[in-house]
């Protein structure tokens, strides 16, 4: 039985596959959430038997936070996988992760707020080697920091 992880946003969106708690691959795709998202599970879901779904819940992009949740959530009902969340802070080392123009969210204290930077922020999400160093929510609704405009 494998584990997916998935981390829709920001581009490029990355899904890892684990097996026993270790990494076994990694897709990363430049493309929409919406368009993107869906035939890449339909291509893992044809190769492998997932045990687990866990997706970043929150900051990010609203619209692709929307989409894995639901994606995720649809299969999770039809299929019997539980889906977990995790914040993406976890998978960049804690640094800013970009909201709108020169707003980022940032986590400090164990809280997540919004904070303005002059200059560009680099992003990179990484996957871990193993997913037992993750923190873990069954609280899986999408969180979101900023109200939608």
């Amino acid at each position: 039985m494998h584990k997916l992880l998935l981390v829709s946003i920001a581009s490029p969106l990355i899904a890892g596959v684990y097996k026993d708690g270790i990494l076994l691959e990694v897709h990363e795709l430049e493309g929409k959430a919406s368009t993107d998202l869906p035939l890449l599970l339909r291509r893992l879901m044809e190769r492998f038997r997932f045990e687990e779904f866990i997706y970043v819940n929150t900051p990010g992009s609203f619209m692709a936070i929307k989409i894995a949740y639901v994606t995720l959530k649809t299969l999770s009902i039809i299929k019997k996988i539980p889906l977990k969340a995790l914040d993406g802070f976890q998978l960049n080392g804690n640094k800013p992760i970009k909201a709108i123009g020169k707003l980022y969210f940032i986590k400090e204290d164990g809280k997540i707020a919004t904070k303005k930077f002059q200059d560009h922020m680099q992003q990179r999400f990484t996957l871990p080697e193993r997913l037992d160093t993750l923190t873990t929510s069954d609280d899986n609704a999408p969180e979101y920091e900023i109200p939608a405009v």
